[in-house]
């Protein structure tokens, strides 16, 4: 089966492409650098020629409101009209745990519109919802530094690992359209502001995390349950622990 990454080359779309690739499928990694570019709409019939599934794992270069809300809808836009025209089967997006409950994140609030362009679009889909990565561990603390602090708020966290990430949307890619969205996550739940601690802790950084409940996720409140699962979803295999372990600096 062929299949086309959208974002191919990127932390979530290489690890996708590498097991896509490993199951026997005809996997095309499209990204601007390979001459797909989903903003401009250049290369994409090319790309999606023969194509059943599209895999669309690409991000935003800013997270600006404005500017990544006219990059989702934009690139939306593009590739879904593409795909119709190319007749595609399924296509699988990758969003995010809790998009619809923080009105005041605009990062969110762009996924809101990427996600309401793939349902309305007519092509079968299945849309995977992932908490936050826990390779973005480092930026999450940089966000919240203030006069040599970290502050952040001390609503629930659920982070997932990247090959985690990859490997269920591989599943997905695979499997028949959902028809909706479901909701991934990592094994450990606790507060934000313990995790990012132990993050710093692992990785030799001395600077401390406050908890500080007015302090903003990427300009929006997070409340008890804004970023993680309120009920079923499917949890990844590597632990939080595990995950420091590998990546404590040697």
């Amino acid at each position: 089966m062929k299949i086309v990454v959208i974002g191919g080359s990127g932390l979530i779309g290489s690890r996708t492409v590498a097991l896509l690739r490993a199951s026997g499928h005809d996997v095309l990694a499209a990204s601007p650098s390979t001459g797909v570019n989903t903003l401009t709409g250049e290369g994409l019939a090319q790309a999606l020629a023969g194509a059943e599934v599209v895999v669309d794992v690409a991000n935003s270069p800013s997270f600006e409101p404005q500017a990544v809300r006219a990059f989702f809808e934009t690139a939306g836009h593009n590739l879904l009209s593409a795909e119709r025209r190319a007749g595609i089967r399924h296509h699988v997006a990758l969003s995010i745990v809790g998009t619809d409950r923080m009105p005041d994140n605009g990062y969110f609030q762009a996924k809101v519109a990427q996600e309401t362009l793939i349902k309305a679009s007519g092509v079968p889909y299945t849309i995977v919802r992932a908490t936050q990565f826990m390779e973005f561990f480092g930026a999450i603390a940089e966000s919240g530094v203030v006069d040599g602090t970290v502050r952040l708020p001390g609503g629930l966290f659920q982070p997932i690992a990247a090959e985690d990430v990859a490997a269920i949307m591989a599943e997905a890619a695979a499997a028949p359209p959902h028809g909706g969205t479901f909701d991934i996550a990592g094994p450990d739940r606790a507060p934000f502001d313990r995790i990012i601690a132990r993050y710093l802790d692992a990785m030799g950084d001395s600077r401390p995390v406050v908890r500080d409940d007015a302090a903003r996720y990427f300009g929006g409140t997070v409340a008890e349950t804004s970023l993680v699962p309120l009920g079923e979803a499917r949890i990844g295999r590597v632990s939080l622990d595990a995950w420091l372990r590998d990546h404590r600096p040697a």
